[in-house]
């Protein structure tokens, strides 16, 4: 069985068993860690693939160790210009082994933008003050808005201010 999976914006084939040396994860050496950006599972005769990813499939691995690779040496010339520049790095790699390949029932990882939206449902609105509710629905608004509802208002310089001195000054503070 292997498996076509996205790791670090760049794509691999991998199966069970096999050490895979990717672009440097911030995960600690020996922990474990899953991809679920899997393109293609392929088991035999079977091929699953995906649009763009398939659905509870995940690729599990751990981490052996943070290695640096081989030197990269880049030299540029312009001839007859008297031009020449030597440069050159070691690109920081991770050491993966892949331990296995699960191809339904796999725990979607929760992206950094989906987390915060979900406490946000959670805040009840209504048990908070008349005061604190004008003060947040004036952070929701944009900097444009608040500078309209300032324009109508007949508050003066409110083109030059940031969101936060419209804000006060729309309070009245």
């Amino acid at each position: 069985m292997y498996a076509i999976v996205e790791i670090a914006g760049q794509q691999f084939k991998v199966a069970k068993d096999q050490k895979v040396y990717v672009h440097r994860l911030p995960e600690a050496e020996g922990n474990k860690v899953s991809f679920d950006q899997v393109l293609l599972i392929g088991d035999g005769d079977n091929i699953t693939i995906g649009a763009p990813a398939i659905d509870g499939a995940a690729v599990e691995a751990k981490v052996v160790k943070h290695v640096k690779g081989d030197k990269v040496i880049v030299f540029k010339k312009k001839r007859r210009k008297g031009y020449r520049v030597k440069n050159g790095h070691r690109q920081s790699l991770t050491e993966l082994l892949i331990e296995g390949i699960v191809a339904k029932g796999a725990k979607k990882a929760a992206t950094k933008s989906e987390a915060p939206k979900a406490e946000t449902a959670e805040k009840p609105k209504a048990t908070k003050p008349a005061a604190e509710a004008t003060v947040e629905d004036l952070n929701a608004k944009t900097v444009g808005e608040l500078r309209e509802m300032a324009k109508a208002k007949d508050i003066s310089g409110y083109s030059a201010m940031k969101k936060a001195e419209l804000i006060a000054a729309l309070e009245g503070k």
